[in-house]
């Protein structure tokens, strides 16, 4: 795995801080984290983006930054747990894992950084 997918693993986790930030922020000190988070996780994705395929990097990130939401909110908010949300989200990282495994790195000699 090169960098410009850990760049996406990093993006889909500040999108897990955002996400969040949106639904329980409740004064200026977590607005600025969201926002903070926000800003963070589309300049990463958005970086990787540049030397992989837009179109993979955002259902990757999208689907990372899905299930990493819909875990947080079962561990640390209370939200009830259901074998069909959880068969789902495999179902989904499943579909992430397949589409990183199928793309092709195309980054040219020299352009890593």
């Amino acid at each position: 795995m090169n960098t410009n997918w850990i760049k996406v693993f990093v993006a889909a986790f500040f999108e897990v801080f955002w996400v969040i930030g949106l639904k329980h922020a409740d004064d200026f000190w977590t607005w600025t984290g969201t926002v903070i988070s926000i800003i963070i996780s589309f300049y990463v994705m958005i970086m990787a983006g540049r030397k992989l395929p837009v179109g993979t990097v955002y259902a990757v990130f999208v689907g990372l930054g899905t299930a990493g939401t819909v875990l947080s909110e079962i561990l640390f908010f209370g939200e009830p747990f259901k074998m069909e949300k959880a068969l789902l989200i495999l179902l989904l990282l499943a579909g992430v894992i397949g589409l990183k495994l199928v793309t092709k790195d195309n980054v040219q000699k020299g352009d890593e950084s």
